[in-house]
């Protein structure tokens, strides 16, 4: 908990597509109340938001509560002694992927990551990539193994989401599930009946 009751978490983007992701996590966050949210934006990120966003360095650190640089290993989500919910990378490029798989915490992104897996806290990776090679597909095993969650972004057709914001919300918001958070995104599935015989 935070020093004014709100629950933490961190929140980082990385290089890979799906800028959207990270914004649309921060802006729900901060619409549901009730939580501090940790922002790092990896350069990579920044380029990806800039290219598919059009939004600026100001414009995504607006959306968090406390902002951290990539590269400020001695922040405070660097150590274990920071309380925090957990942490979500969204997006998450492979090459941070493998970072965290091999405990290679050369950024802190990667280490703010490692934490989250030695504290036994919540990891949810959106990893973005596709075609997966045995390299990705392997690695994210290993992270499974350690603890963390690897949630790619793909579209619940089943839920007759009618636009692409609503796909990235139903993302957003099942994401948001896994911190126990009853994001209204979410269209909840309330089952199916088998078609009638003709």
């Amino acid at each position: 908990m935070s020093s004014a009751g709100k629950r933490r978490i961190v929140v980082a983007m990385t290089g890979a597509t799906g800028a959207i992701y990270g914004v649309r996590l921060l802006e729900e966050l901060r619409s549901v109340g009730g939580f501090e949210t940790h922002v790092v934006i990896s350069k990579a990120g920044l380029l990806s938001a800039a290219a598919e966003l059009d939004r600026g360095r100001r414009e995504l650190e607006s959306l968090g509560d406390v902002v951290h640089a990539e590269k400020e290993i001695g922040a405070s989500i660097a150590s274990g002694s920071f309380k925090a919910d957990g942490m979500i990378i969204a997006p998450c490029s492979m090459r941070t992927l493998a970072a965290i798989a091999t405990g290679v915490t050369d950024n802190l992104i990667t280490r703010a990551a490692d934490v989250a897996l030695k504290e036994r806290r919540r990891l949810v990776l959106l990893a973005r990539e596709t075609p997966l090679t045995l390299v990705h597909l392997r690695n994210m095993v290993t992270v499974t193994e350690m603890g963390a969650v690897v949630f790619p972004p793909v579209p619940a057709f089943y839920a007759k989401l009618d636009s692409l914001d609503a796909m990235i919300d139903q993302t957003v918001g099942r994401v948001l599930d896994l911190f126990g958070v009853d994001s209204p995104l979410v269209r909840r599935w309330s089952g199916i009946r088998a078609p009638a015989d003709e």
